[in-house]
């Protein structure tokens, strides 16, 4: 398997925003979406595709998780950006999405949060938010 390359958020950003073939495919579970937050991509007229690699609560694998893929719209000729939490469920669903035939698979390193601060606190290290990229509430 070719391995799944890091790509920070802001190179993400840049990606989406010059390249049509380009996607964001969030996979944290829904009580992130709902209760974090989600990548904002209204301002470049995209929407940050929602599949959770895991299923909450039990955080069993996704078994459709590469038919989900398929129903979004995306193909092989998709640039898929994957993003979580801090990068580690991203890089296994971006290993999952190559098995499955997409090959053009990358792994957003720090995820939408990044590692825990000082004070034990998530999105002002690194990641997504840290980064000042546009997000949400949903």
């Amino acid at each position: 398997m070719v391995s799944v390359p890091d790509i920070t958020p802001k190179a993400t950003w840049e990606a989406l925003r010059n390249d049509p073939q380009v996607a964001l495919v969030d996979v944290r579970t829904d009580a992130e979406w709902n209760f974090v937050g989600l990548p904002d991509l209204a301002s470049i007229a995209k929407q940050t595709v929602l599949i959770p690699w895991q299923i909450y609560p039990g955080m069993q694998v996704n078994g459709h998780f590469a038919d989900q893929l398929h129903k979004a719209g995306l193909t092989p000729l998709h640039r898929i950006h994957f993003i979580c939490r801090s990068g580690a469920r991203s890089l296994a669903a971006g290993q999952a999405a190559q098995a499955a035939g997409f090959p053009h698979a990358f792994n957003v390193a720090d995820g939408f949060e990044g590692p825990v601060d000082a004070q034990g606190h998530r999105g002002t290290v690194a990641g997504w938010k840290a980064d000042g990229l546009p997000w949400r509430q949903r």
